[in-house]
Formats: structure tokens, C-alpha cells, sequence
């Protein structure tokens, strides 16, 4: 009896999304790994060869306690040490929020891999919006859970600002989907309408399809 089912129901949903479009037997980087939830299973269920990137020292040490291949150190810094096109797909998740400077972050991983995949979290949602209105203070939510002088986040995007930002610095989106799934779990759903509104994350493939011209 296949084991593939259960495996999926136990990594969030918006990894779930994520590990879809990962063709078996490809190779992925995986940016800011966290503790290799993602990288587990596409190692063992679809054959990838995966490489991680994580700071937090703790979490690196339980990816190598799942047999996992994870660097410690800043992703900003370590992605520049692997040559053109080795990978598949890089992946970013829930990170892109946080990165100091995204469009160098993002060419290095247009450079190093085929496709990129990066989600975030959607800072235009209706209960963010309705919260900066009604109380006039930052939000905070199950989505966003941290107060303004502790949140790692240093940037505020929408899914509409993604967008803009594709055709501003020159990559493709190939395919996207919003999603809601405020606490984060197994099982969310897919946003068709009015996603910018009602989404709390969107989940994009970029590439680039000038690259595949030059190749």
C-alpha cells in the first residue's frame, strides 16, 4: 500500500502546492529551509536530489537529523557560491517578506536554477486592511503574529505588487495561485476571487525566459 498519501497531509498546505510542481528526479535548492519539511519529502517521494540553505543553527541540526543535505549560513551570501544553472528549481518560501535586497536574491536564483518558486505572505488581505483601519495601529494576525518592533518582516507586499515587480525586473511568472490558510496547516484552499483581497498567501514559478532563448 503506497505511503504517499499520509506524507502529504502531514507538510502544509502551501508546501503541498509547492511539492506539485516539482517534477521526480529533479534537483532543488531550497532557500531558508526551516526544518527541511519540504526537502524530506520530495527526497523520499519523488527522488530529488535537494540541498538546503538555513541560518537558524537549531533547525539545520534537525534537517541533518532527517539525513538531509542543509548549509548553515545566509542564503543572500551562500547561493553565489554554486556555478549557472545547477539546480532545477529554487525554491523561497514564506522568505521573500524578509530578504534585504529581493531582485539580487532573485536573479541569483534565475541564475543558479531553471525555475524559482516563492511564496509570501499577502500584506493586502482583507482582515489586514480592516485592522490598520479600524485601530489605526500595525496589524497583527495568525497570518502576520508578530507586533511591529519584533517581526522579521522587512518588506510589505501584496500579490499586486508581485506582479509589477515581475515586469519591473524582468522575470516571468509562469504559473500562480492564491491561497487561504491562515493557521498555516494541512488543509487550506485555493482563492479565484478577488485574490488580492481575500488570499493570505500567493504562491508563484518564476523564470525567465530570455535565459532559455540565449541556451
Amino acid at each position: 500500500m503506497s505511503t504517499e498519501k499520509p506524507a502529504i497531509e502531514r507538510i502544509r498546505f502551501d508546501l503541498q502546492i509547492i511539492e506539485s510542481w516539482i517534477e521526480p528526479g529533479s534537483s532543488v535548492l531550497d532557500l531558508g529551509c526551516g526544518e527541511g519539511d519540504l526537502l524530506h519529502y520530495l527526497t523520499h517521494h519523488k527522488s530529488v536530489s535537494g540541498t538546503g540553505i538555513e541560518r537558524n543553527e537549531s533547525k539545520v541540526v534537525r534537517c541533518i537529523e532527517k539525513g538531509l543535505s542543509v548549509i548553515q549560513g545566509d542564503i543572500n551570501e551562500e547561493i553565489g557560491d554554486y556555478p549557472d544553472n545547477r539546480f532545477d528549481y529554487v525554491v523561497l518560501s514564506q522568505t521573500l517578506q524578509q530578504v534585504y535586497d529581493p531582485s539580487t536574491l532573485l536573479h541569483a536564483m534565475l541564475r543558479v536554477g531553471a525555475r524559482g518558486i516563492v511564496s509570501f505572505p499577502n500584506f493586502n488581505h482583507w482582515r489586514i486592511r480592516l485592522q490598520v483601519l479600524l485601530t489605526g495601529r500595525a496589524p497583527v494576525t495568525r497570518t502576520l503574529p508578530y507586533q511591529w518592533y519584533d517581526t522579521p518582516n522587512i518588506r510589505v507586499l501584496s500579490l499586486k505588487d508581485f506582479y509589477h515587480y515581475s515586469r519591473e525586473i524582468g522575470f516571468d511568472i509562469i504559473t500562480q495561485v492564491a491561497i487561504s490558510d491562515p493557521e498555516q496547516r494541512r488543509n487550506g484552499r485555493f482563492v479565484r476571487t478577488m485574490p488580492n483581497l481575500f488570499a493570505t498567501y500567493g504562491i508563484f514559478m518564476i523564470g525567465n525566459s530570455r535565459k532559455h532563448k540565449r541556451a
